[in-house]
């Protein structure tokens, strides 16, 4: 998926959808780069009374944004973060994988519903869209306990900025230097956190200036011998 990719919404090979005006009926638009994902998703939604699919032109007042990719790289969340600054919408992620950071990224881009593409069934797609448009949260189970473990991280940086504990690097800057002492290079960092490859030079380039160390293997070793990691 290339950075350049443009994301349209749609409702389906330009069809939409009639509204009837019912209250119980949902707005949606999708939005998605690949037209296999697109229309895969647009055919399961369009044949559930619970849910009205918008055309292009009304794509902006729709109840629920609803992006499904394969990964969430930088051109996925630029979409994210635009949908976000639109409050008439609420946005929900249907993804093929999450990797290591992703998850942090999508919450950072103020995403409360995520399903993996693998468990995009037709019910489980109209569950995340009615929780979608009530604001309710939707996580994977292993993805809430990680969701957890972040946030326990951040209490505890927050009552012991000082210590050497695991809250001296965050999540993300942890899982980058654990994917360093794995051998892993750049681009293979990037690959499995669907970070670019230009982040994770900065995450890993901050790590070394804060805590004043020399390169990549001294970090390593710092956070090893600390329990960082």
């Amino acid at each position: 998926m290339s950075a350049s990719t443009s994301y349209e919404p749609a409702a389906g090979s330009g069809h939409q959808v009639s509204r009837t005006g019912r209250p119980d009926r949902v707005t949606v638009a999708v939005y998605a780069a690949d037209p296999i994902l697109r229309v895969g998703v647009v055919q399961q939604l369009r044949q559930r009374p619970e849910v009205d699919l918008l055309a292009d032109a009304e794509a902006e007042g729709a109840q629920v944004s609803l992006v499904v990719v394969d990964h969430v790289e930088d051109d996925v969340a630029a979409l994210l973060h635009r949908l976000r600054l639109n409050s008439a919408t609420r946005v929900g992620l249907v993804v093929g994988t999450l990797g290591t950071g992703a998850l942090q990224r999508v919450i950072e881009c103020g995403v409360p519903a995520v399903l993996r593409r693998a468990e995009a069934d037709q019910d489980r797609l109209v569950h995340l869209v009615l929780a979608t448009a009530n604001g309710e949260g939707v996580l994977p189970g292993d993805l809430l306990g990680k969701l957890l473990s972040h946030v326990g991280s951040l209490q505890r940086s927050a009552l012991d900025p000082q210590g050497l504990s695991l809250s001296t690097l965050t999540t993300r800057e942890a899982d980058m230097l654990r994917l360093v002492s794995e051998g892993l290079d750049t681009a293979e960092i990037a690959r499995k956190t669907a970070y670019s490859e230009r982040t994770v030079k900065n995450v890993l380039h901050e790590i070394i200036t804060r805590l004043q160390l020399r390169n990549r293997a001294h970090a390593v070793g710092y956070a090893l011998r600390n329990g960082l990691i």
